[in-house]
């Protein structure tokens, strides 16, 4: 990585600029856990989920990975498959705490449908 430079610039300015809203982030990915866990087709530990990042487990009455992070993208949620049955989702400083709930209830539907 001959540009590392380039990461390294934009983590200083995230520390200098954005580490107190962090919280936020982590708060809303919180929310979003609590509401898609009431699905049994989500397998979702909520002690795992400490920092903006969630993972979640498709159940094998769910569709699968590629299908739920397709449905959702065109309802402008973006997640990423970690395989055929595991999804991520991050939430970050350009993202509000109302996206989150409306990303947390497409995720629902997409699953549930």
């Amino acid at each position: 990585m001959r540009q590392v430079g380039i990461f390294a610039a934009a983590g200083l300015y995230a520390i200098d600029h954005n580490v107190e809203r962090l919280a936020d982030d982590h708060e809303n990915a919180r929310r979003m856990a609590e509401r898609i866990s009431a699905s049994r087709r989500i397998g979702l530990d909520l002690d795992t989920v400490q920092t903006n990042i969630l993972v979640c487990t498709l159940t094998a009455d769910a569709p699968d990975a590629p299908t739920v992070v397709a449905r959702a993208k065109e309802r402008g949620v973006l997640l990423i498959a970690f395989g055929s049955r595991v999804i991520r989702a991050v939430t970050h400083l350009d993202v509000s705490t109302e996206q989150c709930e409306q990303a947390a209830d497409v995720l629902l539907r997409v699953v549930e449908a």
